[in-house]
């Protein structure tokens, strides 16, 4: 299984050829979208080269999911404990993004190692801003508490107009995805694959892995949601979270891991789509080949000056023949 990773990789590495190269003056100007569509956009001018404004948009949240100024609840809290000084949050942001980030590269740490790690932290920009809400939750879980002024089911956007909930507890938090793939094979695949991975949680190796549940219908826990976000062609996918499964820095990867489940299914759906298919195309050449083989060889052989030819008569001919 291949995890996907949290920071974007092309992010990283403009950033690491911008501080790189700080005494040179470009301009640059990128566009690109992520998966679960994510888009960014980095500006750089020449008049201000140590200056770098970072804008991310992102997936268009479902009515149920609670956004504050465009943004998850605690997304802006979790920026500034990030980043620093480093970092400011433009008011408003640049049309059609979510989040402006200005970035003052000239006072980044002068140390190699920590400067690295704390680019990696701003490339994954994606993961402390749609993850703030579900890491406030699993926060107060590792202290087995829930925030006072929670709800009992929580939806928090992770696609277009797709939303997973929460329901934090002070002992566990019950995480819940109705999974959904436009495509029907993909949702066969999908199906099974999931029917698998609740199968794999069995084994006695991932006996510490949080429980996980799958079923063709909503859970209990989803009886207070709305019915138009229950609509689901692969099931509905259920983790239990518990206290073990944050503790210290296992947080920040439970956080990135249940942002992106979805995404994690889809790329291995895709992935073993594609597989099938190089082995029906090999299983297809080999069958040609095979039939290729078996025709038989409807040229004829050139005759050589030397060579004689021999044709068999019948009686009559052979009598008639020795008549003449």
């Amino acid at each position: 299984m291949i995890l996907l990773q949290p920071h974007s990789r092309f992010l990283l590495q403009t950033l690491l050829n911008r501080v790189q190269n700080l005494e040179k003056a470009v301009e640059l100007d990128y566009h690109w979208v992520e998966f679960d569509d994510v888009r960014y956009h980095v500006q750089v001018s020449m008049k201000n080269p140590n200056v770098l404004l970072l804008s991310v948009s992102l997936p268009i949240p479902p009515p149920e999911t609670v956004f504050l100024g465009g943004l998850p609840f605690g997304a802006i809290e979790a920026i500034k404990a990030s980043y620093g000084v480093i970092v400011q949050i433009l008011d408003p942001p640049r049309d059609g993004f979510n989040l402006t980030l200005k970035l003052n590269l000239s006072k980044l740490p002068p140390d190699e190692e920590f400067r690295h790690s704390l680019l990696v932290k701003i490339a994954s920009v994606r993961e402390v801003v749609l993850g703030a809400p579900l890491r406030l939750v699993l926060k107060h879980l590792a202290t087995r508490t829930v925030a006072p002024d929670m709800d009992q089911l929580l939806a928090l956007v992770h696609r277009p107009n797709e939303s997973f909930f929460l329901v934090p507890q002070a002992e566990k938090v019950t995480v819940v995805y109705p999974m959904r793939f436009k495509d029907s094979i993909d949702t066969s695949l999908a199906t099974s694959f999931l029917q698998e991975f609740v199968e794999a949680r069995r084994t006695a190796a991932l006996n510490n892995a949080p429980p996980c549940l799958w079923s063709p219908t909503p859970p209990q826990e989803l009886k207070e949601a709305p019915a138009y976000a229950l609509s689901a062609n692969a099931g509905f996918v259920s983790f239990v979270i518990f206290p073990r499964h944050v503790e210290g820095k296992k947080l920040d990867r439970t956080v990135w891991n249940l942002s992106t489940f979805h995404a994690y299914v889809n790329y291995h759906v895709k992935c073993s789509e594609g597989f099938m298919h190089t082995r029906m195309r090999r299983r297809v050449e080999s069958l040609i080949q095979a039939l290729d083989r078996a025709k038989p060889d409807l040229e004829e052989k050139k005759k050589s000056p030397n060579s004689r030819s021999f044709k068999r008569l019948s009686l009559k001919e052979a009598k008639a023949n020795s008549k003449s």
